[in-house]
């Protein structure tokens, strides 16, 4: 069950969600009173059982919902009050799920992600083709320059749509499951450059995550949400709790410390 939030606005939030409540039809709320703040150059990874409303605060975020009551702020201003196409410019979204761009190599569909920067007629300079392919090789999909997007795997796939976030140039960067389909390589791969974008360029990523135990080896600051509303946030040391976890999740959790790392990770206690 949700408790109270007990994650007040910080001063030096960049990314800020305050008050947010939500329903995609009339009746049960999807988000109830949401808020969350992110300091700029930090990784955040916001967890929870499915259903719980990440998805959606997600979409909000980046202005693609919009909340029936409160607000997102962006570098202390609301979303709405940026002129348009702005947001693309400062703000990058991975789904969990896209389709493939039929006709496009993986090449051509990081390049779209220099849109936001190519003007009303939308000539791709040196530098923007330089961006794609830079993004390609930092998201190891380099060899997949040229072949069509339908024709690579769906962890291939969601490399090469995180390239074209990474193409975008943005501030901030929101991920949906980005490693839901990949192998434990690419997992900590897509993580570890993340972490790089957040500790070397300054970097503001938010990135939803199911996997516990990846989160806490690679975020700053955890949120978990239940219900629509947020149950704990702070570090993972502060998060990744059995008393925490478990009442939300409806499991028993054992969290262990890794030597190496010193981050807390999770073991689900099978029933007995």
């Amino acid at each position: 069950m949700a408790t109270e939030n007990r994650n007040p606005i910080a001063g030096d939030a960049y990314l800020a969600a305050e008050g947010l409540a939500f329903a995609y039809t009339p009746g049960e709320p999807v988000l109830r009173n949401l808020t969350v703040a992110v300091a700029r150059g930090r990784l955040a990874c916001v967890l929870g059982p499915n259903g719980c409303g990440k998805t959606t605060l997600l979409r909000m975020l980046v202005g693609l919902l919009v909340p029936s009551r409160g607000r997102v702020r962006l570098a202390g201003t609301p979303l709405e009050a940026y002129p348009p196409g702005s947001i693309a410019r400062r703000v990058a979204y991975v789904p969990q799920e896209t389709l493939a761009a039929v006709g496009f190599t993986a090449l051509e569909t990081v390049l779209m992600g220099r849109s936001p920067h190519t003007g009303a007629l939308g000539f791709e300079s040196s530098g923007d083709w330089h961006a794609a392919r830079e993004a390609l090789r930092r998201t190891d999909t380099e060899r997949f320059a040229q072949r069509s997007l339908e024709d690579l795997s769906g962890g291939e796939r969601q490399r090469v749509i995180i390239a074209r976030a990474l193409a975008q140039e943005p501030d901030v960067i929101l991920l949906d499951e980005p490693t839901s389909f990949l192998d434990i390589r690419h997992q900590h791969g897509i993580y570890g450059l993340l972490r790089r974008l957040v500790t070397e360029e300054g970097k503001t990523v938010v990135a939803v995550s199911h996997d516990l135990s990846l989160a806490a080896a690679y975020a700053d600051r955890l949120v978990l949400i239940d219900e629509g509303r947020v149950v704990a946030a702070g570090t993972p040391d502060e998060v990744i709790r059995p008393e925490v976890l478990s009442p939300v999740y409806e499991t028993a959790v054992e969290v262990r410390t890794d030597e190496v790392t010193g981050r807390p990770y999770v073991l689900p206690r099978p029933p007995a």
